[in-house]
């Protein structure tokens, strides 16, 4: 039987990740004492990695996909193929963005300002890449944690590093000078995996229902009750997919009207279609659309 090594992402994304194979259909089971997690599909086999190492395993053919941060596979310089983009609603609406900072009170104005000066950060060879497409010459340095105190206690000139409220930046008394890119989860392929038709046709299928999941995770259904007069003005409230759903009760002049909306929505909508003549109302959680 053909099996399909998949690479599940350590740290943060670990918890987004799981949760989103549980939506989409399959259930991982952690061990804390392996990398080898459970996973509950013959076909498929299943392998803890840090997502900075990720893309390097798919590459290789160590792994066959996985999933990891557009940064990481930038950073590693990998030769894959994005399968698709993956926004975890659940850990973040917005992608995150790794960018350049100094001390507040910095002569450091501009890129150009760098020249000479030691950047502290974890994203070292997109760093270097950057800076030299640039022709400014910079000390790149490998920070192994807590970035923002380099700058603080005097280690380094300026940060190369990830944010996306940017509050810890503040917080450290920091201010951006340039934004050097902006990266969200992305599941990706090792390229002969891509080219093999089973393993192909797996990835895929994976790929398609995580989508429906992370598409369901933003919207709920809506399904109530329409008086045959009042189901005009019902139905020009809602908004949908496509249309409504609309079934005749059986031997009465009522309708059954069924529909997909955003979960925000919903709170605001409920007293319109009540006060239009909706009645029995249930809003329903749903677990993929596709």
């Amino acid at each position: 039987m053909s099996v399909l090594k998949l690479g599940i992402p350590k740290g943060s994304l670990e918890k987004a990740t799981i949760e989103l194979f549980a939506k989409s259909g399959w259930t991982i089971k952690l061990s804390s004492r392996n990398y080898f997690p459970e996973v509950d599909d013959p076909e498929l086999d299943c392998s803890i990695c840090r997502a900075q190492e990720m893309a390097r395993y798919v590459e290789q053919g160590v792994l066959d996909a996985g999933i990891t941060g557009k940064d990481w596979i930038l950073e590693n310089n990998s030769d894959v193929v994005v399968v698709d983009d993956l926004v975890y609603s659940k850990v973040s609406r917005r992608p995150t963005r790794w960018v350049i900072a100094v001390a507040g009170d910095s002569e450091i104005k501009t890129l150009a300002d760098l020249e000479g000066k030691k950047i502290a950060t974890e994203l070292v060879e997109y760093s270097k890449r950057f800076f030299a497409e640039r022709k400014i010459n910079v000390d790149i340095e490998f920070s192994w944690g807590a970035t923002e105190g380099k700058v603080v206690s005097g280690l380094a000139d300026a940060i190369v590093e990830v944010t996306e409220t940017e509050s810890t930046i503040r917080a450290h008394g920091l201010r951006i000078i340039h934004e050097m890119m902006t990266s969200n989860t992305q599941f990706i392929a090792n390229k002969d995996a891509w080219s093999d038709p089973w393993k192909r046709e797996k990835i895929e299928n994976i790929a398609l229902l995580m989508q429906g999941a992370l598409r369901a995770d933003k919207i709920v259904g809506l399904k109530m009750n329409v008086a045959e007069e009042k189901l005009d003005d019902v139905i020009k409230l809602l908004p949908s997919l496509n249309a409504p759903t609309v079934a005749h009760l059986y031997q009465k002049k009522w309708y059954s009207v069924e529909t997909v909306i955003s979960e925000h929505t919903v709170r605001d909508l409920i007293p319109k279609l009540m006060r239009a003549g909706a009645e029995g109302i249930i809003e329903y959680a749903l677990n993929k659309v596709i």
